[in-house]
């Protein structure tokens, strides 16, 4: 009987034994599931909203160096950014409010526009960096223009879109100069930045004008008939920004380190831009390929406009005083703190 006993005793144990492992073996299965699954399921996907033109060189840079990534693991982050080209801002914009990208790039008086009339809901825009601050330069082909006073009625002025930075500082010159913000807005006609250079150039047209930024800038001016007559920090008494990275106030709370990233990633662009604009022109090239430009003019163009890049934002409160002003914003922040993201409160912007 006593052996009997043990004998039963030992099966028992050797069950228990191979009913132990069985569970082991799938506990430990599960768990290498778990694991391989888990670096994809952590991973934050950034979607930026990106255009067309040298302001968005930044965006490129941090796409081919993959610089998000790098300051999102600096940060503890498992972040993989895509971009996203758009055709035009009104696109962008749409894809924001419908929740395809996570930020989008926008001028300063658009996001002070976009804010207010999401003021106050979870889809409020914010900034979270600033792109770049390329200055605009008010070009004529007449040898006898000097200010906008001197601008005829048959004049045209050429200007890339009716929101445009460029539409702002024309109508801020307009009411220094005329005691009439829109003075002007008959002579403005839209047209892509090529072809306000080719109208520009012909010289035979109604279009004697154009509020141009750079490349086309320096393009134009190698024109021995073509000069600036208003340059946009004269407008404003400084640098304004000409396109800022904007997202939702529900992104930024959900996503609290992603505009610090995006804040880093920008500004070690804007030192590749500022250090190595060879590197930079030919990154450039890459994603705009251009028959009116090498990597030799571009490079000299980004020499000129070299602190024109990085993650302040400028101006804002010259934007948001004179759409204030002009009763276009009806709340207008007091202090550009009160448009940005936490990350940007200890930047140098103004």
């Amino acid at each position: 009987m006593h052996g009997h006993t043990g004998s039963t005793q030992s099966l028992r144990a050797r069950g228990l034994t191979a009913s132990l492992r069985g569970a082991l073996h799938a506990i430990g299965a599960l768990f290498a599931v778990i694991t391989a699954a888990s670096p994809a399921s952590a991973q934050e996907q950034v979607k930026i909203g990106i255009g067309y033109g040298l302001a968005f060189l930044p965006d490129y840079i941090c796409q081919d160096l993959k610089l998000v990534e790098k300051y999102g693991k600096a940060l503890h982050l498992n972040v993989k950014a895509s971009y996203e080209r758009f055709s035009g801002a009104g696109p962008t914009q749409d894809a924001l409010a419908s929740g395809a990208i996570d930020m989008a790039p926008f001028g300063a008086a658009p996001l002070l526009l976009a804010r207010e009339k999401t003021r106050n809901t979870p889809r409020q825009i914010v900034a979270i960096s600033g792109i770049a601050t390329l200055p605009a330069v008010l070009l004529s082909n007449r040898a006898d223009v000097h200010s906008v006073a001197d601008l005829r009625a048959a004049d045209r002025i050429a200007m890339p879109t009716l929101t445009a930075p460029q539409m702002y500082f024309l109508q801020m010159q307009s009411q220094k100069t005329f005691g009439q913000y829109d003075r002007l807005r008959r002579q403005v006609t839209v047209l892509t930045p090529g072809d306000a250079l080719a109208a520009l150039l012909a010289g035979t047209g109604p279009v004697t004008a154009a509020f141009s930024s750079p490349p086309y800038t320096e393009l134009a001016l190698k024109d021995e008939n073509i000069h600036p007559i208003l340059r946009s920090e004269t407008v404003i008494g400084g640098k304004a920004s000409f396109l800022v990275m904007g997202a939702m106030a529900a992104y930024v709370s959900a996503h609290p380190k992603i505009p610090e990233v995006i804040d880093k990633a920008m500004d070690e662009a804007a030192r590749i831009i500022h250090d190595d604009p060879r590197r930079a022109a030919q990154i450039y090239l890459a994603h705009e390929p251009s028959k009116a430009l090498n990597a030799a003019d571009v490079d000299a163009v980004l020499r000129d406009n070299k602190d024109e890049f990085g993650s302040a934002v400028e101006g804002m409160q010259v934007f948001a005083d004179f759409l204030g002003w002009r009763g276009v914003l009806k709340t207008p922040p007091r202090s550009w703190k009160e448009i940005v993201a936490p990350a940007l409160l200890s930047s140098p912007s103004t």
